[in-house]
């Protein structure tokens, strides 16, 4: 098989036509997947139905310690569940508080805290001229918009195959004051499924930051999101390497179940330092009274501990891993021999980040749509949806069956293949 980038022009027009044929083949099957988000199944959903079989009108909802779930109480959550999502973040539960289904949440509250009343008796950010965020890229779409919703300046920092550019990093944080925070996917990053190298995680805990106020926003989404058992990523804790540095008042970490138990009905939680949690727990103590104690009794009855979260989430990839497995066959045999794109397998987390050709990814994925592959917008890993190169396309192949998701990657492959084509011959021009 022939690179596109040594064939002729004759040679291109011909294979245009004969994709533009195939395409038009593809269109009369009125496809309908949708890709855009990273969804968990209804088969990985019902994984975990057998947690309400553990609750009836009979339960004696009351934590070891004798607190009564269906009452007011426990701010920081119950010390079952602290244990537990303890374990995801490789902490003590003496640093975390539990909150309610989605860790974004979480986070947007955090900004918005930051935003009205200061960090740690810091000024609140909305008296000050600027604030900026760092930003990975590619990286969270959802992170982005809650800085952008605020207003807060982001920058781009390149993603490397060690985590964020941390030269560039050091730079910033260490020289200006006015960069408060920076957006971290470390272990199988969204979306391109890398996890930050043992230094990164010792670099970042030993940042010098310009601002007091200045945190880490260490959102450990898919710390126990392995697709290989046997050959999973292992992510340094980063609470631990602060503490060790003297930093530890420096990191946020944040983790849930959305994608472990049910996305919109699971339990999250935050891991920080002593002052942090003071600080958080006396201005979250205006906000609620506590959240949802019962669904934390069910997910620790049925969790149990981190050996029954791994062995769940086994089941979890036995599911998944054919779908991403199918997607770098076909992607290998269609794309690699073409020199018109690049990926990363992942070992876990939910995306697949392919890299296009520079400047045809609106064109691939608006190909796709016509096609009936709804995909994430080209751009969307970027702040303000702005990809420089237009080139990265994020997948997402957990939703849709496995032969869905391969028709699915068969239709991607040529669009990318006709988008390419079309581009090669228009630089020929």
């Amino acid at each position: 098989m022939k690179s596109y980038l040594q064939m002729t022009r004759e040679e291109l027009a011909e294979e245009k036509k004969e994709l533009e044929k195939e395409f038009a083949d593809i269109k009369e099957l009125s496809l309908d997947f949708n890709l855009t988000r990273g969804k968990p199944s209804p088969r990985q959903l019902d994984l975990s139905m057998g947690m309400y079989d553990i609750i009836s009108s009979a339960s004696i909802l009351r934590t070891e310690a004798g607190t009564d779930c269906r009452n007011y109480g426990s701010l920081d959550g119950i010390d079952e569940a602290k244990r537990l999502m303890a374990g995801f973040m490789d902490c003590s539960q003496e640093q975390v508080i539990v909150h309610g289904n989605a860790s974004l949440s979480i986070m947007y509250d955090t900004i918005a805290r930051a935003m009205l009343h200061g960090v740690l008796g810091s000024a609140p950010w909305c008296r000050l001229d600027k604030v900026k965020f760092l930003c990975p890229v590619p990286g969270y779409d959802r992170h982005f918009a809650i800085t952008q919703y605020f207003g807060i300046e982001m920058v781009n920092i390149p993603m490397t195959a060690k985590g964020p550019d941390m030269d560039l990093v050091e730079q910033l944080v260490n020289g200006d004051d006015t960069v408060k925070g920076i957006w971290c996917v470390p272990k199988y990053s969204n979306p391109q499924g890398i996890t930050y190298s043992d230094e990164t995680v010792r670099r970042f805990a030993a940042l010098k930051p310009a601002a007091e106020d200045f945190r880490i926003y260490w959102d450990n989404a898919y710390a126990v999101h392995d697709l290989y058992g046997n050959d999973r990523d292992v992510l340094l804790p980063i609470m631990r390497e602060c503490e060790k540095a003297g930093s530890e008042d420096m990191v946020y970490e944040f983790c849930s179940t959305s994608k472990v138990t049910f996305s919109g009905a699971g339990i999250s939680a935050m891991g920080m330092s002593e002052r942090n949690r003071e600080d958080m727990l006396k201005q979250m103590s205006v906000q609620t009274i506590g959240h949802d104690k019962i669904k934390q009794w069910t997910h620790t009855r049925y969790l149990k501990d981190m050996d029954g979260v791994r062995a769940h989430m086994a089941k979890h990839a036995e599911i998944i891993r054919p779908k991403f497995e199918v997607v770098h066959k076909i992607l290998s045999e269609e794309i690699r021999p073409r020199a018109i794109g690049s990926w990363i397998k992942p070992k876990g987390g939910y995306f697949i980040c392919f890299e296009a050709m520079e400047g045809c990814a609106r064109a691939i994925v608006a190909k796709a749509k016509e096609a009936g592959i709804e995909l994430t917008a080209a751009g969307a890993p970027f702040p303000y949806g702005v990809d420089p190169r237009d080139a990265t396309i994020r997948l997402a192949p957990t939703f849709p069956d496995l032969d869905e998701m391969e028709q699915a990657a068969r239709v991607f492959a040529c669009c990318v293949r006709l988008v390419s084509v079309e581009k090669l011959l228009s630089r020929s021009e």
